[in-house]
């Protein structure tokens, strides 16, 4: 199950931030292998915000790949827009992202 406790208001915001960066996390033919998953996670606690894209070599569909990747690295879906995803995990420990109330 995806933990979804995000207002509306920010995941506006992550949206927004997310329209800059590039893709960190690329999932290619093979899927969410445990390489995948590891790298999105180190990269989440790093960056907070990141951003997945799904080659086109990939079987599955797009939003089913990053959905999986969002449960296994529990963090939050912000959004899936063709071939890219947003996901955020807040890091309690240096919080990088101060999101709205």
């Amino acid at each position: 199950m995806i933990k979804n406790n995000l207002t509306g208001k920010q995941k506006r915001f992550l949206r927004s931030m997310g329209m800059t960066i590039d893709p960190v996390v690329m999932i290619g033919k093979e899927g969410i292998t445990p390489m995948v998953v590891t790298s999105a996670a180190e990269a989440i606690k790093k960056r907070e915000l990141i951003k997945v894209r799904v080659l086109q070599n990939c079987f599955d569909t797009p939003e089913s790949v990053i959905t999986i990747l969002a449960e296994r690295t529990d963090s939050n879906l912000v959004q899936v827009i063709g071939r890219n995803g947003l996901l955020f995990k807040r890091n309690f420990d240096k919080p990088k992202i101060e999101l709205p109330k």
